[in-house]
């Protein structure tokens, strides 16, 4: 090999030292005409951006703007009024950090849909609280999910047009855990608590749903539905349906106490197939449920003509028919006063010993069973296995 001429060197020398420095700094930080810092993406991998009153982010719409499919945004316990964010990434995690991050609506929308409307797809959302969402054509929504999938753990939901909106979309799972919905409607009957459009499945479980205005508490279009371990109360409000599955599907609704109140304005409890049975699946199965009915009539479970339904194990307080058709399968369903639970004038619909439901359930095929009990407020815990199973929503220890 030659030797290099002194020029030569002092130009290599040159080449290697602007490397250098542009590879530390794509290695370490960019820094935006705002001024806020981004952290180093580790060898391509996904990043944390951190928000909040005293961060280089002052809000979660900053984060929308910068964040990478992948990334997590932590948001600092707080009150962000009027800050709202569309959400177009994939694969995002958005979580409280330290408690809630309270996002109040404050007379905004994104896009005139919601306080966050999520594009991208599956999103996981934690311990954050969305309120106050209204927009002019009266569809407002704490989350509007247009992507496909989405997660949403330890959240509240109250006083918006809906709790969540998620429209149509074949390819989308939607899981709610432990999550609060309350005071959520427009009081136009249109909207809801949590209304979910024709996805491919949704799970709610460990939830407390109540007091929706006029709309339904729950309210789905999913091909598949698995609603256990949850409380489903009007308390003083208007709804409607506790739990409406307007098109059918494949359906689960075990383990909860489903309370209807005495201003509510529809006398059904749960309503399976009211507008037409369009999802390919009619099967439902209804099992273990402490339903509660205040009003002075009334329909525990209302069934489309062509329902394919089993009903098991299921106890009924207050007045109304198990259900509007003949023939259907029916085990183990009884009717009890108010005297055997622990404290039912505050929604606590635990068994006392003494009570009748106790070891009279009938067997259940695995897939259908109540796995979960509700805990209040917004957990569940494993229903267990005591003997021969109890009625209702809970098993006596």
């Amino acid at each position: 090999m030659r030797n290099q001429t002194p020029r030569a060197a002092a130009r290599s020398a040159a080449t290697l030292l602007l490397t250098a420095l542009l590879l530390t700094t794509l290695c370490l930080t960019t820094q935006s005409a705002t001024g806020a810092t981004a952290p180093a993406r580790a060898a391509g991998g996904p990043r944390t951006w951190h928000v909040g009153p005293d961060r280089a982010l002052k809000t979660p719409s900053a984060a929308a703007a910068r964040a990478h499919d992948g990334d997590t945004v932590l948001i600092d316990a707080g009150t962000y009024a009027g800050d709202v964010a569309t959400w177009t990434q994939d694969d995002l995690t958005l979580r409280g950090a330290g408690g809630l991050a309270r996002l109040r609506a404050a007379g905004a929308s994104a896009q005139g849909k919601a306080i966050w409307v999520i594009a991208g797809d599956r999103t996981r959302i934690d311990r954050l609280e969305f309120s106050g969402a209204s927009v002019p054509d009266g569809n407002g929504a704490g989350i509007r999910q247009e992507g496909a999938g989405l997660t949403v753990l330890r959240s509240r939901f109250h006083h918006n047009e809906n709790g969540i909106l998620a429209g149509a979309n074949s390819a989308s799972d939607i899981v709610i855990r432990r999550c609060q919905f309350s005071r959520n409607g427009a009081g136009d009957g249109y909207t809801h608590n949590l209304y979910i459009g024709a996805v491919r499945t949704l799970t709610v479980t460990g939830s407390l749903l109540w007091g929706a205005d006029v709309g339904h508490e729950l309210k789905s279009r999913a091909a598949t539905n698995v609603i256990i371990g949850n409380r489903i109360t009007d308390r003083d409000a208007t709804a409607s349906y506790s739990v409406d599955l307007p098109n059918g599907g494949s359906s689960l609704i075990a383990g909860n106490v489903i309370i209807q109140g005495p201003s509510s304005e529809n006398p059904t409890l749960v309503s399976y197939g009211a507008e037409g049975l369009t999802q390919e699946s009619r099967r439902l199965w209804v099992v273990n449920n402490t339903f509660v009915n205040r009003r002075a009539a009334g329909t525990f479970v209302a069934l489309a003509a062509g329902s394919r339904a089993h009903l098991r194990n299921n106890l009924l307080v207050g007045p109304g028919e198990l259900t509007n058709l003949d023939g259907v399968p029916a085990r183990a369903n009884r009717r009890v006063g108010p005297g055997g639970f622990v404290d039912p004038a505050a929604d606590d619909f635990r068994l006392r010993a003494a009570s009748p439901a106790i070891g009279r359930g009938v067997r259940v095929p695995k897939r259908w069973r109540a796995r979960w009990e509700y805990v209040h407020p917004t957990r569940q815990v494993r229903r267990p296995v005591v003997g021969r199973t109890d009625l209702g929503a809970y098993e006596r220890r």
